[in-house]
Parts: structure tokens; C-alpha cells; sequence
């Protein structure tokens, strides 16, 4: 049987704005049939944090202390929370919500999609698995989270290694289409990343640094040897193939498409009213 054609887009390092628009844009091309499935991966230029679209700057974010970091700043389409994007590689996947195979709910959407983080990981060496919170105090945790940070607990099908979050993902629906994307961590500064947030105390801050790194873990931390974006790319990319029994081609956006995107950026994610919204 011929495996499904999903396309394969490799942005590299693009500013915060860009990256979310293009995000947008597949889905908003998907939606209209003008392109198939796509697997995409991304960096960005500056480093960026990254909040949920239900996330309140004003209640939840330092924002003095992203501007002292030289941050980029940039509110997402799908839900979830605070993300510093700095030493990683960032992936998306725009998919129908009807697309063969494909669950109905978002929780076990999240599985089949995130099948390919897992073999991408297993192709590193990485022994990974899925996050399956089992407690009433766990689910708990997930409906109700106590912080802004992403990468405090793992939610459903999130990947862990050694109980440890390795990847956050955040996922939204619209117009019939699945947008999945999330950051698979080469390296992570913790005290910067916890510098970023609000807290209702010092305290309360410092048990986060503190405990961040039980809760946590980067790439460079679970092997002998640094571990590149450049080597990360096959290796997932093989992963989604197996995972999503599926083939990856590339496409390359037209003259067209990338004013699209642009205007995206323009009206959204460049816009106050839309990044420091209510």
C-alpha cells in the first residue's frame, strides 16, 4: 500500500512574528486543500518566550525581565504555557482533523502525533516515553496547572525520559485542521527560563528554580556528547515518517505564499492588541 505524501519544511532561524504566521498560514492552506499534511521544523532569531493563547502577560509575565534578556516576545495560537525558545528545535504539524487514523479526541490526537518525537528520540539513542498521568492528584494538576512555566509537568502524551519532561507540545483546531507544534530541548538554562515569570513570592520562585530540574531535562543532559539541531533534524524526521506512516517532501513557498505569511505577521502577531490581549 503507497504511503501518504505529507510535505517537509525546514525554516531554520526566523524571528518570533514569522515563525507563528507561517504556523497560520499552513494551517489556513491545509484548510483549503491547497496543500497536503506538512511536518515542519523551526529555530528562532532572537531567543523568544513564547505564551498560550490563554495566557495574561500582565498577571503571569515578567516583562522587564524578557526585555533584559533580549528576548523576542510572542503570543501563540494554541493554548498551554510560557515556552523559552533558546537551545532547541521546534517542530509543527499541520494535519486534517479527518485525516486516516486519526483520533477524534485532542488527548489521543496528541498520541499518534507525538509517536513521532518518540521515534525521533528512540533514533538519538534516547530511551523516551509517553507522560500518562495515572493519580486523581496528577489530572488535577493538568486541568488546574499551578504555574505559567510549560516545562513544570508533563501533560497527556507529553515525552519523558527517566520521569523527566523532554518536549512540550501545545496543539489547536481550527477550520477542520490540527495544528500540533512544541520545543524538543537541546539545552536548558533554568534560572533564565525561571526569571521570566511572576511568582506570588522569592520563595515561591526559588522552589521552582530548585525543582525545575526534577521536572525537566534537556538533550545535552541525558548523553555523553552535545547533540546539534543539525543532527536532531533526520533523526525526527525519520520518526514522524515511521511514526505517521508517511513520506516527507519538501515544499518550498512561493513569492505568493510568503507575502501571506507576511501579512499575517503584520496584522497578528506583530500587533499589541493581539500579544498583550486581554
Amino acid at each position: 500500500m503507497e504511503k501518504e505524501v505529507w510535505h517537509f519544511i525546514n525554516s531554520g532561524k526566523c524571528s518570533p512574528s514569522f515563525n507563528m504566521a507561517l504556523d497560520e498560514a499552513l494551517l489556513d492552506w491545509h484548510s483549503k486543500g491547497e496543500i497536503g499534511p506538512v511536518l515542519r521544523f523551526y529555530e528562532w532569531q532572537p531567543a523568544t518566550l513564547s505564551i498560550g493563547y490563554f495566557q495574561r502577560v500582565e498577571k503571569e509575565i515578567d516583562m522587564e525581565a524578557v526585555e533584559r534578556h533580549n528576548l523576542g516576545f510572542v503570543r501563540r495560537p494554541t493554548g498551554g504555557r510560557g515556552v523559552l525558545h533558546e537551545h532547541e528545535l521546534t517542530y509543527s504539524v499541520i494535519v486534517r482533523e479527518d485525516y486516516e487514523d486519526m483520533p477524534e479526541t485532542v488527548t489521543e490526537a496528541y498520541r499518534v502525533i507525538s509517536g513521532g518525537l518518540l521515534e525521533g528520540f528512540r533514533n538519538l539513542g534516547l530511551q523516551a516515553e509517553f507522560s500518562v498521568p495515572v493519580t486523581e492528584e496528577q489530572n488535577e494538576r493538568l486541568r488546574k496547572p499551578k504555574s505559567a512555566v510549560c516545562f513544570d509537568a508533563p501533560s497527556w502524551y507529553e515525552l519523558v525520559v527517566e520521569g523527566k519532561k523532554v518536549a512540550g507540545s501545545a496543539q489547536t483546531r481550527q477550520k477542520g485542521v490540527i495544528l500540533q507544534h512544541g520545543a524538543i530541548l537541546l539545552s536548558l538554562d533554568e534560572d533564565k527560563l525561571v526569571s521570566l515569570f511572576k511568582f506570588e513570592s522569592e520563595e515561591a520562585r526559588e522552589r521552582m528554580r530548585k525543582g525545575l530540574p526534577e521536572k525537566a531535562v534537556a538533550i545535552d543532559r541525558l548523553t555523553n556528547r552535545p547533540i546539534s539541531v543539525e543532527e536532531c533534524i533526520p533523526a525526527f524526521a525519520t520518526g514522524f515518517e515511521k511514526a505517521l506512516d508517511m513520506t516527507l517532501i519538501p515544499l518550498e513557498l512561493t513569492d505568493e505564499q510568503l507575502e501571506y505569511v507576511k501579512e499575517i505577521e503584520r496584522t497578528k502577531y506583530l500587533a499589541d492588541s493581539w500579544t498583550y490581549r486581554k
